[in-house]
């Protein structure tokens, strides 16, 4: 097969708008669409106008779909015919909230440029890697008047607050959504210049542990040595979960689990990664974890147990010597493929019950989860992307995981029964939550050009 390049028509027209494809997406930047805040709500609805005007401009039939949250916006260009495959392409318009603001730089919804890279909040986490799309299809349109496929175009506002609305959204529409494939952009490539497709995504569950003694707090010099502190209760079961080799000690914990391929294992072990950098990166003089795994296959092929928060007692400035009457701790569980959430937030309940000690209660409540999911690897629209990241960056995707959760990723599987392509075209380092968010220019646009070829390549392997 010949190798694959940005057909030249396409590349031209990209050419001659790479400068106003970026004015466009200052733009939309510019909108300070924070779903997890009330105060934003116009301005959800404002990206979600923005989005269905930018489908509509370029020939699509556009519809803002009110929810009991946010809006989603569905876009459909359905001229190629019953007999052409049909593409949908999901991105989200909602983004994190930009605080501690002092720490920007710039103005999170400022779009900036330094040093190659485009800062906003949203740049990269989903804006920049939703909008290129757009432009993708706007080339074919442009240049050619047609696609080669039907195209459906999903854009939520409430992926930054678990998509509560969009599986209920698929479900309802699934004969108007069916479609061949699904792809999307809301991930990293390996490295700069290396591009990825996603081979697998962890899940989540997630749980708050509540642990209580006394009916108030008491003075620690009166009561300590005779009351059961709910602060070292806590401490104790939380020390319970792992056992000394680092491997969670919950009972029935990997019962589960599904071993990953041989071949996709050797493919991540051959990746030029480095763990003096992560050290680095992140700032620690060692790193930890299940024996027997590389860091990446730790990072992306094992579930884990990670305490995120814990809360008791006096915390202010100064001494305060008391016993508290309660103790709080949040607990995240990343899954992998077949781990079911409410299936490991039972196994925790029942370890905690077993190993709370003798004094005090303890609860466990489930806060929220999400499935693992796995691709195959296999099939046209993973070779489409694999030819498609080949042209725009000159050489081939590397297949990498994601040791973060995409809940509606495993929801269009399900409920459309369709394959979904995972190509992202953001960077380690990207603060995609945090401060000085970015995406790199350069990115953004071969990330144009790789979604225009993208459509052809599909088109042709079906």
């Amino acid at each position: 097969m010949t190798s694959p390049v940005i057909p030249a028509d396409l590349a031209a027209w990209c050419s001659r708008n790479d400068a106003r494809a970026q004015d466009e997406l200052f733009a939309f930047l510019r909108i300070p669409s924070v779903s997890a805040k009330s105060e934003h709500q116009s301005d959800c609805a404002a990206a979600a106008a923005f989005v269905a005007d930018a489908l509509t401009t370029i020939g699509f039939d556009a519809e803002i779909v009110a929810t009991d949250g946010h809006p989603i916006v569905v876009g459909e260009w359905r001229k190629a015919g019953p007999d052409a495959p049909t593409l949908l392409i999901y991105g989200h318009y909602d983004v994190q909230p930009a605080e501690p603001l002092e720490l920007w730089t710039s103005p999170a919804f400022e779009p900036t440029i330094r040093d190659g890279r485009i800062y906003a909040r949203g740049s990269v986490d989903d804006k920049g890697q939703l909008y290129l799309h757009i432009k993708a299809l706007e080339a074919h349109l442009v240049v050619r008047g047609t696609l080669p496929v039907n195209v459906i175009v999903i854009a939520e506002g409430e992926e930054e607050v678990g998509s509560v609305n969009l599986e209920q959204f698929l479900e309802r529409e699934q004969q108007r959504l069916r479609c061949d494939a699904v792809v999307i952009s809301d991930s990293c490539m390996f490295a700069p210049g290396i591009p990825s497709i996603l081979s697998s995504l962890r899940g989540m569950a997630y749980v708050q542990i509540d642990v209580r003694g006394a009916k108030g707090d008491l003075h620690s010099g009166m009561y300590g040595g005779a009351v059961v502190n709910p602060a070292m209760a806590l401490a104790r079961i939380l020390a319970t979960m792992h056992d000394a080799n680092g491997r969670v000690a919950i009972d029935g914990f990997y019962d589960k689990v599904l071993p990953f391929p041989e071949a996709v294992r050797a493919g991540m072990r051959a990746l030029p990664h480095s763990d003096a950098e992560l050290m680095h990166e992140v700032g620690v003089a060692a790193l930890g974890g299940e024996p027997g795994y590389t860091t990446l296959e730790r990072l992306w092929t094992r579930p884990t147990c990670e305490v995120n928060g814990l809360l008791s007692g006096y915390t202010g400035e100064g001494a305060k010597t008391v016993l508290p009457a309660v103790s709080m701790a949040k607990v995240s569980f990343r899954l992998v493929p077949d781990q079911d959430p409410d299936q490991i937030v039972e196994l925790v309940r029942r370890h905690v019950a077993r190993v709370t000690p003798a004094g005090v209660t303890a609860s466990v409540t489930a806060m929220h989860g999400g499935r693992p999911w796995r691709a195959d690897l296999k099939g046209p629209i993973i070779e489409a992307g694999k030819r498609a990241l080949t042209a725009a960056f000159g050489r081939e995707p590397v297949i990498t995981g994601e040791g973060g959760s995409i809940p509606v990723v495993g929801d269009f599987e399900r409920i459309l029964g369709a394959p979904v392509l995972l190509m992202g075209f953001g960077l380690p380092g990207e603060n995609a939550h945090a401060p000085n968010e970015w995406i790199s220019v350069e990115n953004y646009r071969l990330g144009i050009r790789a979604a225009a070829t993208l459509i052809d390549e599909f088109a042709r392997a079906r």
